[in-house]
């Protein structure tokens, strides 16, 4: 977990998204806290619109949306889940605040779990947001809340009392405004159920652990979900996520913070975008329909998140990465663009304990023969891409001079290992796919019989498959 103070913020230009590239634009769905609607993010989408398109999803008995008979978190997950299919960004990341943020969680387990017919989620951004577990709420505030809405709707009165007990100071009078008239038109009934039951609902088992690149941001004026309070809150969820702190400002993030909001989301896709190859849109689609199985969706999910590029080896030594990296680029020399860290991928999977079920007699087990091997090759992968290149070929004709303890035809045969390796981790890639144009993965859904490919005759493809084909690049 990373701990950062923000203080500065700065406008972006404005730029209007219409025709394909809606799709085509990166998009911030965002969630809204309890009394609120979509109109909180109206200041975040104008600075981020040459940038990220935010799109506003309002939850059931808020803003426009009307009241459902299902307002559990799962419910609220549903309707969100729903709008985001219809809307179809090809990348998005997810926002959530407050009450928007337990929601939140629960929609990206459930993408990269694989059981939404969604794709394309890379990462979250969290404002003072209410947690998997239940939500931290002094009982008499519960209940003064609670009782706002005894008699219906908030009134004038109770609206300016919520809106003084969660700002750090005076909001713009636009946006005081707005909040006023958001909370003022929250359904009785919806209100009701998030305090008497969707904040205390315990939705971590469903959530587990979501490693994806996160931003968790908190007001140092926030009592319960503020700055000190996210870190436990959410860290044991999110262990790729930084966690910022917002000086003076208090629950109402959107209004309160709306240029540090905005910087924080944009410098978590500039990493993300850096990181990580795109899938194209036709790809995405086919992922996320009913011909690819969940659990393949949520493993072709999982592969495509960004590396974080903060990456600490779990089996190699520092030195061990860097010459694994140099290695990588001379087995598997990457399309320019993002690319993937494939050495981050293979030592993520000797911790994992798996590989492909064989090894050597007389070698050592993977994690050993690794750290050896590439102790013995890191020297010769200090070099400029000719040199690393003449190594590799050495190796493979057992001319390179091993180290005491090796011979020739050892390091061979685990050199043989690393590079397959490294190339299984590029082919698993769903970017990878898509540039060769593979697609066998979408044999059907989870219902038999799968339907597989009608027409298997060289050169030809089915009405469903992807048109959007890699093309042969030099590299």
């Amino acid at each position: 977990m990373r701990r950062v103070e923000l203080r500065l913020g700065r406008n972006a230009q404005r730029q209007r998204w219409d025709g394909d590239a809606l799709n085509a634009a990166p998009t911030l769905y965002a969630l809204h806290a309890l009394g609120s609607s979509a109109r909180e993010f109206d200041g975040l989408s104008a600075r981020l619109q040459s940038r990220l398109r935010v799109v506003g999803i309002e939850l059931p008995g808020f803003g426009d949306e009307p009241v459902t008979d299902d307002l559990s978190v799962a419910g609220l997950a549903d309707h969100v889940i729903a709008r985001i299919v219809r809307d179809g960004a090809q990348r998005w990341m997810l926002a959530g605040h407050s009450m928007g943020g337990k929601v939140a969680s629960v929609v990206a387990a459930r993408v990269l779990n694989g059981t939404a017919n969604l794709f394309g989620l890379t990462g979250v951004v969290l404002l003072a947001a209410s947690p998997p577990t239940p939500e931290p709420m002094a009982e008499e505030r519960r209940a003064q809340m609670l009782s706002w809405v005894q008699d219906g709707p908030l009134g004038t009165a109770e609206a300016r009392t919520f809106i003084d007990m969660n700002i750090g100071s005076p909001l713009d009078p636009a946006d005081d405004a707005v909040a006023e008239s958001d909370l003022r038109r929250a359904s009785p009934v919806a209100w009701r159920h998030w305090l008497e039951s969707g904040s205390r609902e315990d939705v971590s088992d469903a959530v587990g652990v979501l490693d994806l690149p996160a931003v968790v941001l908190g007001g140092d004026d926030d009592e319960d979900l503020g700055a000190k309070a996210q870190p436990d809150l959410h860290g044991r969820f999110y262990p790729r996520a930084r966690f910022v702190t917002l000086p003076g400002a208090g629950h109402l993030l959107p209004y309160e913070r709306t240029d540090a909001v905005a910087d924080a989301a944009l410098a978590l896709w500039d990493e993300i975008e850096r990181s990580a190859p795109a899938v194209p849109a036709q790809w995405s689609a086919l992922i996320a329909s009913s011909r690819t199985d969940q659990r393949v969706r949520a493993t072709l999910a999982r592969r495509a998140i960004a590396d974080d590029p903060e990456y600490a080896p779990q089996v190699l030594t520092p030195a061990a990465m860097s010459a694994l990296r140099a290695l990588a680029d001379v087995v598997v020399p990457q399309p320019d663009g993002p690319r993937i860290d494939l050495a981050a991928r293979v030592d993520a999977q000797l911790h994992r304990g798996e590989g492909d079920g064989w090894r050597v007699a007389d070698m050592p087990p993977d994690p050993e023969a690794y750290r050896s091997g590439l102790d013995a090759i890191a020297s010769a992968m200090e070099g400029d891409m000719g040199k690393r290149r003449a190594a590799v070929r050495s190796i493979l004709d057992e001319s390179f001079t091993p180290p005491k303890g090796w011979t020739g035809q050892q390091l061979s045969a685990w050199f043989e290992d690393a590079r397959v390796d490294l190339v299984r981790q590029w082919m698993a890639h769903p970017a990878t796919m898509a540039h060769i144009g593979y697609d066998g993965f979408a044999t059907g859904g989870t219902v038999l019989p799968l339907r597989g490919f009608s027409d298997l005759r060289q050169g030809a493809r089915d009405a469903w498959e992807p048109t959007e084909l890699g093309e042969e690049r030099s590299v």
